[in-house]
Formats: C-alpha cells, sequence, structure tokens
C-alpha cells in the first residue's frame, strides 16, 4: 500500500500528495463550518423565541438572554442593543445593524478554502494527467509495445490524478453551497431579531398632545 502511494506519487511528480493536502484542508473547513453553523442557525431560532417573549424595558432579562446564548453570533446584536437602551429607534437599529456588518466575517470565515478547492482540485488533476500522459508517451517512444505495462501504468497514473481532483471538486462545492444557504439563512434570523431588538429596547415614541387652535375674538 505505501509504496504504491509512493509510486503514484513519484508518476505525478508530486500532485497527488497535494491533492491529497487540500482535501484534508476542506474537510477540516466543512467539519468546522458544520459544527458552526449547526450551533448558529439553531441558537437564531430560539433566541427568536426568546425576544419575542422578552419585554420592553426589562434590562435583567436581556443580560440573562445575552448570558445564556454567550459567543454566539446573535449574542452580540442584543450586548449592541443593550448598550443603547433606550435611544431612539434609529440609533438603536443603526448601532445593530453595524454589530451586523462586525458578524458578518464570521459566517463566511475559510470558505475561499473550499472555493479554491473547487477550482484547483480540477486542475490539478488535469496537470496530472498531462504528466502522466507524457510519462506513457515517452515508454512508449523508448520500448514500442514491448513493454505495455509501463504504457498503461503511465495511463492509469494519469486517470487516478483526474479522479482524485473531480472527487475534491465535487465535495467542496456541495458543502460550498449549502453553506451558502446558511448563510443566507443567518442573514434572515439577523433581520429579524433586529427589528425585534428595535422594538424592545428603542425609546417609545412621544406622540405631541393635541392642541387646539385659539379662535380669534
Amino acid at each position: 500500500m505505501l509504496n504504491t502511494l509512493i509510486n503514484y506519487s513519484v508518476q505525478s511528480m508530486g500532485l497527488i500528495p497535494l491533492l491529497g493536502v487540500i482535501f484534508l484542508l476542506g474537510m477540516a473547513v466543512i467539519i468546522e463550518r458544520m459544527v458552526f453553523f449547526a450551533r448558529a442557525v439553531r441558537a437564531g431560532k430560539t433566541i427568536e423565541h426568546d425576544l419575542k417573549l422578552l419585554k420592553a424595558n426589562h434590562p435583567e432579562d436581556a443580560a440573562k438572554l445575552v448570558k445564556h446564548y454567550d459567543s454566539t453570533v446573535q449574542a452580540e446584536l442584543v450586548k449592541t442593543a443593550m448598550k443603547v437602551n433606550g435611544r431612539d429607534e434609529a440609533v438603536v437599529e443603526r448601532e445593530v445593524e453595524e454589530a451586523i456588518m462586525f458578524q458578518m466575517p464570521r459566517l463566511d470565515r475559510n470558505l475561499w478554502v473550499l472555493d479554491t478547492a473547487v477550482t484547483l482540485g480540477p486542475l490539478l488533476g488535469l496537470l496530472g494527467t498531462i504528466i502522466g500522459m507524457v510519462e506513457s508517451f515517452n515508454v512508449l517512444g523508448a520500448s514500442g509495445t514491448a513493454n505495455p505495462n509501463g504504457v498503461t501504468g503511465g495511463i492509469g497514473h494519469a486517470l487516478t490524478a483526474t479522479a482524485c481532483g473531480l472527487v475534491i471538486a465535487i465535495i467542496c462545492v456541495i458543502f460550498l453551497n449549502y453553506f451558502n444557504k446558511r448563510i443566507r439563512m443567518t442573514v434572515n434570523q439577523f433581520d429579524l431579531i433586529k427589528s425585534l431588538l428595535v422594538s424592545r429596547f428603542s425609546a417609545p415614541v412621544r406622540r405631541n398632545a393635541d392642541v387646539r387652535p385659539e379662535i380669534a375674538a
């Protein structure tokens, strides 16, 4: 088994191990993002429900809410709203929107690795195919048909590199689209949470008392 891997590595001029490294990096990002979005989406659904039950001008209950959802992206929005509690609606909305912008990089963190793997995997596989085919033609030109195993072996190595690149691209593009869907879902949760926070933490709108015009004598 080890000898086979070494042989493939030598035949592909190191491209097979490089594809293996790209695959491991992609899997590490996939696992980390799966855990992150599983927690973020679940926390978003429950915090929406808790905010609907939260009464206005109750900072103690809001503090308990923040402590319960600490370290989640949604908790940062609640913390920001608490800092401007009692301010005008426009002020609370602006501060929460800024907090959302600061949290956005956490949503697509390391997804560029998957995007790169989707493009780079097939290209490296194609390069490995070209190298394998060149080696096969070199063997064919040197020995003719006297060494068919050398020719078919090179072709087999070339197809292996292509298959590895395509497998990496297929896996990464599936999860990349899945995570993009999760990002859109989380952003929609941000918008709903922002509306709930503005209604709970902004100052009530004061209506001017009706003033009756004086009747000229």
